[in-house]
């Protein structure tokens, strides 16, 4: 009996995708079907584009398509392509996108202290990682870190004289106030001149062909993180928080700042949830339990993960080798793994970026 194309994907439409549960014919994921041979037996090939960045996933996916052809009769030899193609998506209206960087999410707390930016160089790696090309803007001003946790150095390159060249590191770029002065000196600015520095950092450097570029904003919801948020083209945010109650307080009022300047919430990261001891393997709340996970829930957020209280996270992102590069394979370098696929996923869920598709038009007056 001959296969049919409908038979085939039939078969195909019982594989789900992990972060979504959705199956891949429904979402169209599945192209190019192609049915070679005769009745006996059939050559079958087909494609797969996902939306997201899932380099760790692709080999079981694989073995899934290649099973679930196989339950067809008649099917013989499976080759199934998967692909990634990360789309640009909207942000706020009325503000400027950048070039070579197709969705910006800014990373952030309402207060200091909470592993923000541990946070965002861990998720950054990861993303690369999963197969994504990624960049970080240190927009700390006054206490850039990513430079020391990204294990970059020297100043960054201007070959026109106008822009400047990211430095990178285990496959992501990095510009950074830091990188721009010594590390001693002191950032005496006030608010409009860290701001305006901070424009130029994010729209002067050659960003290569991003997919994300992840903004280590700086703690609060002041006057330079409003303007951010104002300013800058964010497909949307993450909050960054530990369990305890005063550091939920001030996670809340980040949440409405992004709210009331229209950046979506794409997330909520519960860092510090819990020390394991290294020596009897007990348990402790230390900041408290799960209170970043019912504050998602009372704001109707997305609960990205929880990352634990760890000496080693600390110690690895001091020495600029954070977890995800120097144990790849930890357990918590695998948490980081897969917040930042389902960060990926709520982006690529969201409304695309058809601007660049419009004609431009162009009024002129008769004579």
């Amino acid at each position: 009996m001959a296969v049919t194309e409908q038979a085939l994907l039939s078969a195909l439409s019982g594989v789900l995708d992990p972060h979504t549960g959705k199956d891949f014919v429904s979402t169209r994921a599945v192209r190019n079907l192609q049915i070679a041979g005769g009745a006996a037996s059939s050559d079958i090939s087909f494609e797969v584009e996902m939306g997201y960045p899932a380099q760790s996933l692709l080999p079981a996916l694989r073995s899934q398509f290649i099973a679930a052809a196989r339950t067809v009769e008649g099917v013989g030899n499976v080759s199934v392509n998967i692909t990634t193609r990360v789309a640009a998506h909207a942000v706020q209206r009325g503000v400027q996108l950048l070039p070579g960087v197709k969705n910006i999410i800014a990373i952030s707390s309402g207060k200091g202290g909470v592993g923000k930016s541990t946070t965002t160089a861990n998720l950054a790696l990861a993303l690369a990682a999963e197969g994504a090309r990624v960049g970080i803007l240190d927009a700390d001003i006054y206490g850039p870190s990513q430079p020391m946790m990204m294990g970059v150095s020297g100043k960054p390159e201007s070959t026109d004289g106008k822009t400047m060249e990211p430095l990178e590191n285990y496959g992501v770029q990095v510009m950074s106030i830091g990188l721009l002065v010594n590390n001693d000196q002191a950032m005496i600015w006030r608010g409009p001149m860290a701001t305006q520095a901070l424009e130029q950092m994010l729209r002067q450097t050659n960003w290569k062909d991003l997919d994300y570029l992840l903004v280590d904003m700086p703690p609060g919801t002041g006057d330079i993180q409003l303007t951010l948020a104002q300013r800058v083209p964010m497909t949307g945010a993450v909050v960054v928080t530990t369990p305890q109650d005063i550091a939920l307080i001030d996670a809340k009022k980040g949440v409405q700042m992004f709210e009331k300047v229209g950046v979506p919430i794409l997330g909520l990261v519960e860092n510090m949830a819990a020390h394991v001891c290294t020596h009897c393997g007990h348990v402790e709340h230390i900041f408290g339990a799960d209170g970043g996970k019912k504050m998602a829930a009372e704001q109707n957020i997305d609960y990205l993960g929880a990352l634990p209280l760890s000496l080693q996270i600390r110690l690895q992102a001091d020495s600029g080798r954070p977890t995800v590069v120097a144990e790849p394979e930890s357990e918590a370098a695998q948490v980081y793994r897969k917040v930042a696929r389902d960060l990926a996923v709520k982006v690529a869920l969201k409304a695309r970026d058809f601007s660049s598709k419009f004609p431009t038009i162009t009024v002129s007056q008769g004579t």
